[in-house]
């Protein structure tokens, strides 16, 4: 099983509990919305969890990869959705470690109406992570480190 099919495998099962083991512990996730890359496993697993919350939410089944590049270090893979009546178009970029790790996963949205959906839905979703888990996040990027 190639990079690229291990990581549509997570979404098509619906269980990204394995997302761990398919990031490097440096991993960085870069955000249409934020503005500083997230980096460590942690972070980039909070972000690419929530991202599937949001893009599934509600049994929506709109979500769709629907053109892909590859080569041996990196892939790229558009894809489409709608939330809420707003059609989402975005390319996933992905840069694979040599052990087939994601190293780098970054997201590019548009049109401007889609951002703007997407950044109040991660929004939304963001803001219910516990204190808990927030604690938990913290400590997971300090352990990321090692």
């Amino acid at each position: 099983m190639n990079n690229c099919e291990k990581w549509h495998k997570l979404f098509e099962d619906g269980d990204l509990n394995d997302l761990k083991n398919l990031l490097d512990k440096k991993a960085t996730f870069y955000s249409p919305l934020v503005f500083k890359p997230q980096e460590g496993r942690a972070l980039t697993s909070m972000y690419l969890k929530s991202a599937y919350k949001m893009f599934y939410a509600n049994g929506n089944k709109t979500f769709t990869y629907v053109r892909e590049i590859h080569s041996e270090s990196d892939s790229m893979l558009e894809f489409t959705c709608e939330i809420e009546g707003i059609l989402i178009n975005g390319v996933d970029i992905i840069k694979w470690t040599d052990e087939g790790k994601i190293q780098e996963f970054k997201v590019m949205i548009r049109p401007n109406k889609a951002i703007e959906k997407v950044k109040e839905k991660m929004s939304e979703l963001i803001s219910r992570i516990s204190t808990t888990d927030k604690l938990k996040l913290k400590a997971g990027i300090f352990l990321d480190q090692f």
